[in-house]
């Protein structure tokens, strides 16, 4: 038998509470009428609505469905979810994984980065989530209730530090899960999402599905966030013949038989020489593994945008 109070918090003021990874298992949550709070989801959940919080700080883990905050201010939020809302909110400070486009409603002074945490407990939570850590959405903000003249929403600086915005827990029970939040151990790639691009060039790299995708194209972002380059976005996608077709145009046919194991991982980064850089990281380090790289400068913008519009119509449906 679930006892509902196992999975809501609230009513409480100047605490620090949480769930221990394996506590929630994909239940649904609560959280309600909390001020001046520290809260803690370290599991998956099925959905989560947070009502009427003032002044709180929010880590929630994998949410397969929806999460929706209402009437909340002044809060600041880790998340990670399938679907996005707030509704006469203001002033909230998010870092976001999304799978869909981001919902606000009624809502002001909203402030969104890009998602980034690791505990070794998150990445089985994100699978039973059904969540893919490279669909993320995060800086695609649709404003339901938009003003004229007024922007509801923005981005948070590119150098903010989570542990700033959402510290570690501080209660012992809570200190036991091993967090990390270094960007560069983040179990969800960072990207610049909708931030201004450094550079006209930008180059796609598509791993297809088989045993190392996801460590392939880690391991990619890897070699070239390092060598300087920026990984705009990324996203994991089935596709059929015709998309490939679409998208990979004249080396179409050495790719659709791939596409039969399952989605695909693609990869856009950004800066001048990004195009060469990816082709010889793929042949150093990828040998022997079929990677997509876009051929050249000049066709790679067309295959950035060919493929984004494909799995944004595929996102869609």
């Amino acid at each position: 038998q679930i006892d509902p109070k196992d999975y809501t918090f609230s009513g409480l003021k100047d605490e620090t509470v949480g769930r221990l990874p394996g506590k929630v298992a994909g239940q649904q949550f609560i959280i309600q009428d909390c001020e001046n709070c520290s809260i803690y989801i370290f599991d998956h959940s099925a959905t989560i609505t947070v009502d009427d919080c003032v002044n709180c700080q929010i880590f929630l883990g994998p949410i397969k469905g929806s999460v929706f905050f209402r009437d909340c201010k002044d809060c600041k939020c880790i998340v990670a979810c399938q679907q996005f809302r707030t509704r006469d909110c203001r002033k909230l400070e998010v870092f976001l994984c999304c799978a869909t486009q981001p919902i606000i409603e009624s809502s002001t002074g909203m402030k969104f980065g890009c998602f980034q945490y690791y505990y070794p407990e998150l990445a089985l939570q994100f699978k039973d989530a059904g969540l893919s850590i490279f669909n993320n959405t995060w800086s695609n903000i649709h404003d339901f209730t938009p003003v004229s003249g007024e922007n509801n929403w923005g981005l948070l600086p590119e150098n903010a530090v989570v542990q700033d915005y959402v510290p570690l827990p501080s209660s012992e029970e809570l200190k036991a899960v091993r967090i990390s939040t270094d960007a560069m151990r983040s179990i969800i790639p960072i990207t610049r999402g909708r931030r201004q691009k450094s550079s006209e060039e930008s180059c796609l790299a598509v791993f297809f599905a088989g045993d190392y995708t996801t460590a392939n194209a880690r391991k990619l972002i890897d070699e070239m966030t390092g060598k300087g380059f920026q990984l705009v976005q990324t996203k994991e996608v089935p596709m059929k013949a015709e998309d490939a077709q679409r998208v990979f145009r004249q080396c179409a046919s050495e790719f659709i038989p791939l596409l039969e194991k399952g989605p695909v991982v693609a990869l856009e980064f950004n800066g001048d020489g990004a195009v060469e850089a990816c082709q010889s990281t793929v042949n150093d380090v990828f040998n022997g593994t079929k990677v997509f790289v876009s051929e050249s400068k000049a066709s790679a913008s067309q295959d950035v945008d060919n493929f984004y519009n494909f799995a944004e119509m595929q996102m869609g449906m």
